[in-house]
C-alpha cells in the first residue's frame, strides 16, 4: 500500500480531492462542482450540508481501498467564510457568501465606534468593508440578527470547520485569521481591539499553528488531522519553503495577486489601502498583497476584439508575440483601451481601436495590461531588493504576457511554474515533517525560466 496525505481543495466553484505519496506527487485526485442555494435573504451561497456528505463519503471510501495507506490529512478552502456553530457543534445558519452586501446602517455605526477608515483598513491590512472582511460578518450578525448570535458557541473560519468535521475540536488558525477579516491588528499582532470590546473574542476558538495536527483514531485507523489553512497562504507555502532568497509570487488568475512575503509592515508607511491587503503566514507573519482585476479585464476586452474583428472564440490563444508587432506599437505609444473593471490614471474616456489587425490590437492590449500590473508589483516591492518574480496561474502560460513581464523587468530573474496543485500542494507541505529542497519546484511546478528578448 501507498502511504498517502489527503487533501480537501475547496474552491468557489470546484471541489477538488487530492492523495499526495511521500514525495508530494499526486497518485488521486477527484473533482466535484455543487449547485449554489440561497440564504434566508435569498442571496446565493455554498451548499454546507451537501459539502460535507461529499467529504466524509470520498474520504470512507479512500479508507476502505487496499491501494492507499492514508497517514495524514487537511484542507485549504477560500476564505472570509465563516460556519457559526451552537451547542450542540451543529451550524446555525448557512454559509454566508462573501459576496453578499453589507447594511450601509450597520456599516456606518462601525465607523462611528471605531474611527477612520484609512487607518482601521491599514491596521487591518483590508482593502475595503464588507462581507469579504469575515470579522464584519460576526459585527452584522451580533446587530442585524442577535438571535442567532446568541445562539454562536464557536465561530469556525471555513478550512477549521472542515477540519472540525473529522476531530470535532474547534481551532482557530493564523492564515484564516489574517486574510483581510478585519479582525486582526497586524501592528498589535493581536485580534484589533474592537473584536475585545463587542466581546467577539468569546466566540472565536483557541488559536493554534497552522502547522498544528491532531493525531486520531478514525475508523479504526491513526491518522493525523490537520487543522486547516487558507488556500492564498498555502499556494505561497512552497515557495517560501524552497526558495531561500526575496522572491515575489504573481499569482495570476480573474484576480492577478501579488504576493511579497519579505515586505515589512508599519503604519508609518502610510500606503493607501486601497492599493494592498495583507495575508498572513504559517507563522503568524504578514505578507503584503497587490490585488488587481487583471483576468476579468483580459476576458472582457478579448471578447470585445473577437467581435470587432471577427475571430473565433479562441483565436486569441494562438498569437505569439512578434518583435515588429510591438515595435510598432511603443512608437509614439498612447493608451487606447477604456477598462470597464480596473480604474487607472491613463485611461481614455473611450476605446479606440487604430489598428487592421487583430494582431496588433491585442499586442496593444497585453501591452497596457503589463504596464498595469508591473506598476502593482513596483508598488508592492517598493525600495526592496527584490531580484526573483515567480508568476503562476492562467497567465504564465499567455506568451506575450511572459515576454512583456521579463522586458520590463530586465533586472530581475523570471520564473514561472505550474502551480494547478498550488493550494493542496501547499495544504500537504503544511502538515508535513519534510524539508523542501531548491530543486523542489523544478521537480513538482514544472519550473521555467525565462530571459528578456534582445531589443534590436
Amino acid at each position: 500500500m501507498t502511504d498517502v496525505t489527503a487533501i480537501f481543495d475547496i474552491g468557489k466553484t470546484n471541489k477538488k480531492f487530492f492523495l499526495f505519496d511521500e514525495n508530494f506527487k499526486e497518485v488521486h485526485k477527484e473533482y466535484i462542482h455543487f449547485d449554489e442555494i440561497k440564504d434566508e435573504d435569498g442571496h446565493p451561497t455554498e451548499n454546507l450540508e451537501a459539502l460535507q456528505d461529499w467529504l466524509k463519503c470520498v474520504f470512507e471510501k479512500i479508507l476502505k481501498t487496499s491501494e492507499y495507506r492514508v497517514k495524514a490529512i487537511n484542507f485549504s478552502t477560500y476564505g472570509a467564510s465563516f460556519v457559526h456553530l451552537d451547542d450542540n457543534g451543529q451550524p446555525l445558519t448557512r454559509l454566508y457568501n462573501y459576496t453578499k452586501p453589507l447594511d450601509q446602517e450597520i456599516l456606518n455605526s462601525f465607523l462611528e465606534k471605531y474611527g477612520s477608515k484609512t487607518e482601521f483598513l491599514n491596521r487591518t491590512g483590508c482593502f475595503d468593508l464588507s462581507f469579504l472582511n469575515s470579522g464584519m460578518q460576526l459585527y452584522w450578525l451580533k446587530y442585524a440578527k442577535p438571535e442567532v448570535f446568541k445562539k454562536i458557541k464557536y465561530s469556525l473560519h471555513l478550512p477549521q470547520y472542515l477540519s472540525y468535521i473529522f476531530t470535532g475540536i474547534p481551532v482557530s488558525e493564523y492564515t484564516s485569521i489574517g486574510c483581510h477579516t478585519a479582525l486582526w491588528d497586524y501592528e498589535k499582532k493581536d485580534y484589533h481591539q474592537w473584536v475585545y470590546d463587542e466581546e467577539i473574542h468569546k466566540i472565536l476558538p483557541p488559536i493554534v499553528s497552522t502547522e498544528t495536527s491532531i493525531n486520531m483514531n478514525y475508523n479504526g485507523k491513526r491518522i493525523k488531522i490537520g487543522v486547516g489553512i487558507h488556500d492564498s497562504s498555502a499556494a505561497l507555502l512552497p515557495y517560501v519553503r524552497s526558495i531561500k532568497k526575496k522572491f515575489v509570487l504573481v499569482s495570476t488568475g480573474t484576480w492577478s495577486i501579488a504576493l511579497n512575503p519579505f515586505a515589512k509592515f508599519s503604519l508609518s508607511d502610510n500606503k493607501a489601502s486601497s492599493d494592498f491587503i495583507n495575508y498572513m503566514r504559517i507563522n503568524g507573519k504578514p505578507v503584503r498583497a497587490a490585488r488587481l482585476f487583471l483576468g476579468n479585464e483580459y476576458k472582457l476586452q478579448v471578447r470585445k476584439l473577437n467581435e470587432y474583428y471577427g475571430k473565433s472564440e479562441d483565436f486569441h490563444r494562438s498569437v505569439k508575440f512578434d518583435y515588429d508587432t510591438y515595435f510598432e506599437i511603443i512608437q509614439d505609444f498612447s493608451h487606447i483601451f477604456k477598462w470597464e473593471s480596473i480604474q487607472a490614471k491613463n485611461m481614455p474616456s473611450k476605446t479606440k481601436l487604430p489598428y487592421e489587425k487583430f494582431e496588433h490590437a491585442y499586442h496593444q492590449l497585453m501591452t497596457e495590461l503589463v504596464l498595469l500590473q508591473i506598476e502593482s508589483i513596483k508598488k508592492l516591492i517598493g525600495d526592496d531588493e527584490i531580484k526573483r518574480l515567480y508568476v503562476d496561474g492562467g497567465f504564465s502560460g499567455n506568451d506575450l504576457y511572459i515576454k512583456l513581464m521579463s522586458h520590463y523587468f530586465r533586472d530581475k530573474k523570471l520564473r514561472t511554474t505550474d502551480a494547478s496543485l498550488g493550494s493542496a500542494l501547499g495544504a500537504a507541505i503544511s502538515i508535513s515533517d519534510k524539508k523542501l529542497n531548491s530543486k523542489f519546484l523544478k521537480k513538482n511546478y514544472a519550473l521555467k525560466k525565462h530571459v528578456p528578448f534582445i531589443i534590436k
